[in-house]
């Protein structure tokens, strides 16, 4: 029987916040500001019910502090997240200038890293009170900040993954065949939730020549007997995403598919294979993409082999050529490299890998083989 994590603490946020400060500053940055989103409930563990024009900033300085800016009927929110006990709230109300109070917390002419979703309205309201102040997006400055994940991350990932198994188990006990891409795509989400996910991101259904497009969106298409189809699908489980992918047969497959799956199938190996600590993010991508390429499909692998995944299903590090920064353990990311035939099928195959001490461990255990469905 599943369990629930036991909360982040506050003392897990305050060091948190120390990390990020500190970070900026060995990046020699003068803070960093954080507005409502990703960053800020891994930060503090503080979710507002809705990013408004209201401005809500966290405020972190190495050597100082943690203070988050909040308007006055948010306050109250706010005191309960858990992470406060960690930080200084400073509320403003409606009627005076939330950039008066945040300017004197920031440094007149530093530079800031500002998290990738900041309202323009906010950073604007910030500069013209702080004109010799400048900004730099912090997915440019601190790729890595949320990307190395403790044990208690790590559990939660884990849980996630193997509910997004479990839902994988389920849903090829049930018809594909004359039934609506949407339809199965509706079951998915259903088992997901019936597994533990409180937020559905994605079910990708891509039946037949849909498969062929990596980001298809489930339409009306009926699924029939011979298409292959790609199930792709994930969400957030504790906070913390799933990601896995399996391609499906409705019928016995041809050669000519089964040995498409096959290329794909070792290449997934070959890039799980590539996972050890010390070993740039490139090299993942290098050695799935080999192998496709040597089988004679490299211009049908159109993506890059892997993202990073946490309190978003989307983040960095990117397994894509390039990336040169180190894998290190407590990293989590998807390995999934594919083929795309235009106009007759897709391939993919994916799985929430995790760097350990001396190499790498699947978050996603469920069979590679190609599953006939009915």
């Amino acid at each position: 029987m599943s369990t629930t994590p036991a909360p982040f603490t506050a003392a897990d946020y305050r060091a948190r916040m120390a990390r990020a400060a500190r970070a900026a500053a060995d990046a020699g940055l003068a803070g960093v500001l954080v507005a409502p989103g990703p960053d800020l409930v891994h930060l503090t563990g503080y979710r507002p019910t809705a990013a408004t024009e209201r401005l809500t900033v966290l405020v972190l300085r190495d050597g100082r502090d943690p203070v988050l800016v909040v308007p006055t009927l948010e306050a109250p929110d706010a005191e309960q997240a858990a992470g406060a006990a960690a930080l200084t709230l400073r509320d403003w109300t409606d009627g005076h200038d939330p950039y008066a109070v945040t300017a004197p917390l920031l440094v007149s002419d530093g530079r800031f890293a500002v998290s990738d979703n900041t309202w323009a309205m906010h950073l604007l309201g910030l500069q013209q009170l702080l004109p010799a102040s400048s900004y730099i997006a912090l997915t440019e400055v601190l790729p890595m900040l949320r990307a190395v994940k403790d044990a208690h991350e790590l559990e939660r990932l884990a849980a996630a993954g193997a509910a997004a198994d479990a839902t994988y188990e389920e849903i090829i006990k049930v018809p594909f065949a004359g039934r609506r891409e949407t339809e199965v795509a509706g079951d998915l989400a259903d088992l997901l939730r019936q597994f533990g996910h409180s937020q559905v991101d994605f079910t990708v259904v891509g039946s037949g020549p849909n498969g062929a497009n990596p980001h298809h969106e489930a339409s009306d298409r009926t699924i029939d007997v011979g298409d292959m189809v790609v199930l792709d699908f994930g969400g957030l489980k504790h906070g913390y995403g799933s990601d896995t992918t399996r391609t499906v047969h409705v019928g016995e497959p041809s050669p000519a598919e089964q040995h498409i799956h096959d290329v794909v199938r070792e290449a997934q190996e070959a890039g799980f294979a590539a996972v050890r600590p010390g070993v740039a993010c490139q090299e993942v991508d290098r050695a799935a993409r080999e192998i496709i390429e040597e089988a004679g499909y490299g211009d049908l692998f159109i993506h890059r082999t892997g993202h990073g995944i946490g309190v978003t299903t989307h983040e960095p590090p990117y397994m894509i050529e390039g990336e040169e920064q180190p894998l290190v353990p407590g990293m989590c990311f998807s390995v999934e490299p594919g083929i795309y035939l235009p106009g007759r099928f897709g391939v993919r195959i994916e799985d929430i890998v995790t760097v350990t001490d001396d190499g790498g461990r699947r978050l996603n255990n469920t069979d590679h083989a190609m599953a006939i469905v009915g």
